[in-house]
């Protein structure tokens, strides 16, 4: 992340327009809904840093959770906190303010949009590496432990980091070159669509590279998750084992379900923004793929995981009880 960023910083001081500010649209606010929009969304946001973070939190204190299944899940609300963060403080902020009021600056928009990118991939690289250790843990039960060491624990997740941070960085990188005309961010926060339209120079290359980095990581997480669940289903009706079934369907059913919101969230974005016509609740739908992943993500391995489950229900308990 660190060579990326200097890349920016070295891109970006040999060009002349780095102090230029930006006016955001952000979202259409009536002043009826501001208050409740503000109160709603900065609820949400709260409930996101508390329950992402105490996950981390739990699983970090808890030596029973010292497993590479919990270990690899610690980074999904990492990425959501960080991902949240990114997004959510900056809209809470404009609310208030009139649209012609909404600035932002250059670096701070080519900074906002790098995480905002790096969110969304990593959340797939993230769920894939998931995916992977089911894999092992239901087919390969008794090969397990000497697959899944820390070494490769640790492999896996810098894997699933690098993978997010590289591409996501030349990508931009293509933008930054640019000049440019105009000094307007249609979409309520900074993407790299946001930064290169900025330019009337010839955008095909940047038009070319995204849309194949995007298919890409689309193509190549969802292929991998279904072979995964294809693969795991083979080996759960060849086997007849009703135990390894159970055990499939417990763990599984929660990871899958994670990645169904937010494959279904980033494709109702996607799809919208295709439509002009639908342009506000476009940007409506932007939002809420880095809000509503983000909250659901820690209730459902919260309810769904019987280890955190029961450390939760255990917490009562542990308190001492102060004799009279």
């Amino acid at each position: 992340m660190a060579y990326c960023f200097c890349g920016f910083a070295r891109v970006m001081e040999n060009r002349t327009d780095t102090n230029q500010i930006l006016k955001i649209e952000g979202l259409r606010v009536t002043y009826q809904s501001a208050y409740p929009v503000f109160i709603l969304l900065l609820l949400v946001y709260l409930f996101i840093m508390v329950s992402n973070i105490g996950l981390i939190a739990l699983i970090s204190v808890e030596k029973a959770l010292h497993k590479p299944m919990y270990l690899f899940f610690c980074n999904l609300p990492l990425n959501d906190v960080l991902g949240t963060t990114v997004v959510v403080p900056a809209l809470l902020k404009d609310i208030f303010r009139e649209e012609s009021d909404r600035y932002i600056s250059y670096v701070a928009c080519v900074i906002q949009a790098y995480g905002i990118h790096m969110f969304s991939t990593s959340a797939h690289t993230i769920l894939m590496i998931m995916a992977f250790d089911r894999y092992v843990a239901i087919c390969n039960p008794l090969r397990y432990n000497s697959i899944m060491t820390n070494k490769m624990v640790v492999k896996l997740t810098a894997l699933a980091w690098v993978i997010a941070i590289v591409p996501v960085g030349i990508v931009l990188g293509l933008s930054i070159r640019l000049s440019h005309c105009s000094s307007t961010i249609s979409n309520p926060f900074c993407d790299n669509a946001s930064l290169f339209k900025l330019s009337c120079e010839n955008l095909l290359v940047n038009q070319v590279v995204g849309l194949f980095t995007s298919v890409a990581l689309w193509g190549t997480s969802m292929s991998c998750i279904a072979l995964t669940y294809l693969k795991i289903a083979v080996v759960c009706v060849k086997s007849g084992n009703s135990a390894l079934q159970s055990k499939a369907m417990k763990t599984c059913s929660t990871h899958l379900i994670v990645y169904l919101i937010i494959l279904g969230c980033g494709m109702t974005a996607i799809i919208l923004h295709r439509f002009p016509a639908y342009a506000e609740l476009g940007k409506v739908a932007s939002v809420l793929f880095y809000v509503i992943p983000c909250a659901l993500n820690p209730i459902i391995y919260g309810l769904q995981t019987k280890e955190i489950r029961q450390w939760l229900q255990q917490i009562p308990w542990k308190r001492k009880v102060i004799p009279e």
